[in-house]
């Protein structure tokens, strides 16, 4: 079957890097890169996430209060696009191993939509909290009985600003693979594109899985 599939979605026979024997060490040596680099990732949010620690336990009363500010169903909503997301991003490299190309392409757009749909919520979001003054530091000029509430808005827009930037990234390297498999280049013997930029879209997943709870359930 695979055969005939291959025959009506034709592809570019990949052809191995001159710095490796064989496709399986290809393979096996990026995705040992790409783990590395997701432990960096790891550890550039862990400063983020040890500062958020530090302050909650200083300030326990003031994250209740802020976290009021927050749209809890918005950032549900979030959670939702990228859970979904990571499915259709997992079906995409699956129907690539299989050579079925117009699938692969077809999730890839839909996790691509995703995480567009997760943006254009995230805007929203943050529209609100720059109209109403939940800023950083002296920017700040909301309603709010603490003084401290600056500090859980710096933390706010660190987090998710920062996770943000990582979804933009990721919507660069989707839109990447979609490019490359509407020219075929993906098939059951070459897809190491699109695990690896799977891996990093799972990495960005559970970050927000984590900042979900800590940002809009803390109360």
């Amino acid at each position: 079957m695979a055969s005939s599939v291959s025959k009506t979605e034709p592809h570019i026979e990949h052809h191995v890097a001159h710095h490796f024997d064989t496709s399986e060490q290809e393979f096996n040596a990026a995705k040992l890169g790409m783990w590395v680099f997701l432990v960096q990732e790891v550890l550039f949010f862990g400063g983020l996430f040890v500062a958020y620690a530090f302050f909650k336990s200083l300030y326990p009363e003031m994250f209740i209060e802020a976290h009021k500010q927050l749209s809890w169903k918005m950032g549900a909503l979030n959670t939702c696009f990228l859970i979904f997301s990571s499915f259709t991003m997992v079906m995409g490299v699956r129907e690539a191993q299989l050579n079925r190309r117009r699938s692969s392409i077809r999730y890839l757009m839909a996790t691509f939509c995703l995480a567009t749909a997760f943006m254009v919520v995230k805007y929203f979001e943050y529209s609100a909290k720059i109209h109403h003054g939940y800023l950083p530091a002296e920017w700040f000029f909301g309603e709010g009985t603490n003084q401290t509430l600056p500090i859980f808005f710096g933390l706010y827009f660190a987090l998710t600003g920062l996770h943000g930037l990582h979804v933009l990234v990721g919507m660069g390297l989707i839109a990447w693979l979609i490019y490359r498999s509407m020219k075929g280049e993906f098939y059951e013997e070459f897809y190491t594109p699109l695990e690896m930029v799977g891996l990093y879209w799972h990495l960005v997943d559970l970050i927000w899985i984590f900042l979900f709870p800590l940002l809009y359930l803390v109360g």
